[in-house]
C-alpha cells in the first residue's frame, strides 16, 4: 500500500513538473517572439493604367539582430533558350535550359552584406542570397557544377534586367523605439513585370552568424477589369479572342486610314 502511494506521489510530482515546463516553453516563447511583419499595398490590381506599384515592409524587432527581408513567388519550372555559334559564325538557338526550384520574383534586402551577417550553412538552409538560390536550383544540362554556375549567372542576369531579381544592403532603416525594440521599414518598388499571383515575404532576424527568428506577410497581384477579361479570353477561348485581336488591328488601321484621308494625307 505505501508502494503504491509513493509511485501515486511521484506521478503527481512528475505532472507538475510537466505541467510547469510546458508554461516555461510557452511563456519563453512569447517573450522572445517580437519579429512582427506587415506589408502595405499588400493587393496590387493591373488594369490598363498599371505600370508597376510600390511595397513596403515595416515591423518590429529585437534591438540587438541584423534583419533580412525576402519576397519571393512560387518556385516553378522554367525554360531559356541557349544559344550559340553554328558554323563559328552565327549565333542561334541551339536548345533548352531548364530551371527547377526557380522562383519567378526573389529580392532579398538586409541591414549589411549577408556574408557578414550570416554563415553559409545558414543562408543554403533559408535560400538567402544568389550563392545559396544556385545550391538550391537544378540547371539541366550542365556538365558539372562550373557550367551550372556559369547558366546560373545569366540566369540572374537576365532576370534582373526584367527587374524581377533583386539583391542590396543597407536600404532597410531601423530606429529604437521608447519602449527598447526596434522598428524597420522598406520601400520598394513593384516591377509592371511581376506576374500576377501569391508572393510571399519573409522577414528573418539574425543573430550571432544565425537566424533566430522570422515572421512572414503576404502580397497578392491580380488582373482587374477588362485585362482580366481579355486574359481569361485568351486562355479560355483562344480562337474568339484571336479573331477579336485582328478585329480591333482592323479597325485601328481603318481609323487612322481615315483620319489621314481627311487631313489630304501628308505633306
Amino acid at each position: 500500500m505505501k508502494n503504491f502511494r509513493l509511485r501515486t506521489a511521484d506521478c503527481g510530482i512528475a505532472m507538475i513538473v510537466a505541467i510547469v515546463s510546458i508554461f516555461i516553453l510557452v511563456f519563453a516563447g512569447n517573450a522572445s517572439a517580437m519579429l512582427t511583419a506587415r506589408a502595405n499595398h499588400d493587393h496590387i490590381t493591373i488594369d490598363f493604367f498599371y505600370h508597376g506599384s510600390t511595397v513596403s515592409v515595416r515591423g518590429e524587432s529585437d534591438p540587438n539582430v541584423d534583419l533580412v527581408i525576402k519576397i519571393t513567388a512560387p518556385e516553378e519550372h522554367q525554360v531559356l533558350k541557349q544559344k550559340g555559334k553554328v558554323g563559328g559564325l552565327l549565333w542561334m538557338n541551339v536548345g533548352q535550359l531548364k530551371f527547377e526550384n526557380t522562383p519567378n520574383f526573389y529580392a532579398v534586402y538586409s541591414t549589411r552584406k549577408l556574408d557578414e551577417m550570416l554563415g553559409k550553412d545558414e543562408m543554403e538552409k533559408y535560400v538567402i542570397g544568389y550563392p545559396a538560390l544556385e545550391k538550391h536550383v537544378t540547371v539541366t544540362p550542365s556538365a558539372n557544377e562550373e557550367e551550372k554556375a556559369k547558366w546560373f549567372t545569366e540566369f540572374v542576369k537576365y532576370k534582373e534586367a526584367s527587374n524581377v531579381y533583386a539583391s542590396s544592403s543597407g536600404k532597410i532603416s531601423t530606429t529604437t523605439k521608447a519602449d527598447g525594440k526596434q522598428e524597420y521599414y522598406i520601400l520598394t518598388d513593384w516591377p509592371y513585370q511581376a506576374a500576377p499571383g501569391d508572393y510571399l515575404v519573409t522577414v528573418y532576424a539574425v543573430k550571432n552568424g544565425k537566424v533566430v527568428e522570422q515572421a512572414e506577410a503576404k502580397v497578392k497581384v491580380e488582373q482587374a477589369g477588362l485585362v482580366k477579361t481579355l486574359a481569361t479570353m485568351a486562355k479560355n477561348s483562344a480562337a474568339f479572342y484571336g479573331i477579336l485581336s485582328i478585329g480591333i488591328a482592323l479597325g485601328a488601321g481603318f481609323g487612322v486610314g481615315l483620319v489621314f484621308r481627311k487631313g489630304g494625307g501628308s505633306h
